[in-house]
């Protein structure tokens, strides 16, 4: 969260900015941004019980200005759009494990994004599932490597990797939402 926070400041992203966290979980993360200063932040997860849990989270936390919406990312009912930044901090690996049809449920989500992040908006995602290679090719199309985070380093072997992949992409002007 902080790696991700860290770089929202950094790259001088507005404290106003719509911030979409995809798959929220207990809503720890729209949490931090907002004690960091970010105001405009919206939490979806497909289970209820994850945005009950992120509701008593945040009032605990006196926080009552975030948006939580009980939302399938792979199946977008709401008009959810025009998003500055979009954060995925473990979706993305979960629904890549799914057996049902993953490389298919992969694509799903590549549209949905493409749908909900405007052009020239920042996507943010953290991976322990995929290397850097396998994400730059999932995320080819509609959008732009923008920077690498750094993340720990291990080796082993005589070889050294990554336990995790952090990558920013930016959305292309020439992004999937143009053709759906």
């Amino acid at each position: 969260m902080n790696r991700l926070i860290r770089w929202m400041q950094k790259h001088k992203i507005p404290l106003d900015a719509s911030v979409l966290d995809i798959g929220t979980g207990n809503g720890v993360f729209l949490v931090e941004l907002v004690k960091h200063g970010f105001s405009n932040v919206t939490g979806i997860d497909y289970s209820p019980s994850a945005i009950k849990l992120s509701a008593s989270i945040l009032e605990k936390e006196g926080l009552s200005n975030i948006n939580l919406k009980v939302e399938d990312f792979l199946s977008l009912s709401t008009k959810l759009s025009g998003f500055h930044v979009c954060v995925d901090k473990g979706t993305f690996d979960a629904i890549s494990l799914n057996p049902d049809n993953a490389v298919e449920k992969r694509k799903q989500y590549v549209m949905s994004l493409s749908r909900v992040l405007e052009v020239k908006g920042f996507f943010l995602i953290t991976s322990c599932n995929w290397t850097k290679a396998e994400l730059l090719d999932v995320f080819s199309e509609g959008f732009e490597l923008f920077e690498e985070l750094p993340t720990p380093k291990f080796s082993f072997g005589g070889r050294s990797g990554n336990t995790v992949a952090a990558l920013v992409f930016q959305k292309s002007e020439t992004s999937l939402d143009k053709v759906s």
